[in-house]
């Protein structure tokens, strides 16, 4: 249920580019905690970025039945199959890390153990218990799944500006206000 033009309903715009902006603020930050001395910025950046990551995941759930609700529109039939099998590949790899990216994160900061307060609203409850070696590896996983995530977004972005620039072909137009 796209409109006419092909493109995505409002409603999926709005939830793609606000996952966008967390996504990319989650990374810089994540980034940037690994540079900083122990202290109390960073350990408001560090609240700051658990707050995103939880705010991410109920957004990503919310993006995913947006998906199944309206759908998606097609590509234009000039976009050859290789960057259709392409984007489809991506756009999967890209909903499942960035849904699972939290899970990882809200289980490492559990195992660790240390509080996940939402923007100072609450404190989001543990989703295992305490085992600082799963803690430790689950960080890791973490740390690679944010490798992995910036690059697809970096490809990703990349193929939106050819799609928009240089082919115009109305891809791009699909997910633009």
């Amino acid at each position: 249920m796209t409109d006419a033009v092909g493109r995505y309903t409002f409603i999926q715009k709005l939830l793609h580019w606000l996952i966008a902006l967390a996504v990319i603020g989650a990374l810089g930050a994540g980034a940037l905690l690994e540079y900083l001395d122990n202290g109390a910025f960073k350990n408001q950046l560090y609240a700051l970025h658990k707050a995103n990551g939880i705010a991410i995941l109920g957004l990503m759930l919310l993006r995913i039945a947006a998906r199944v609700v309206f759908g998606a529109p097609a590509l234009p039939i000039e976009v050859p199959s290789w960057q259709r099998t392409a984007a489809g590949a991506s756009h999967f790899m890209l909903y499942a890390l960035i849904l699972l990216m939290p899970i990882v994160g809200w289980a490492a900061t559990s195992a660790y153990p240390a509080p996940i307060p939402f923007f100072g609203l609450i404190d989001i409850p543990p989703l295992i218990g305490a085992d600082r070696d799963l803690s430790k590896q689950l960080f890791a996983v973490h740390g690679v799944m944010a490798k992995v995530i910036f690059a697809i977004v970096v490809i990703h972005i990349g193929a939106a500006l050819h799609h928009g620039l240089s082919r115009k072909d109305g891809v791009l137009r699909r997910m633009w206000f």
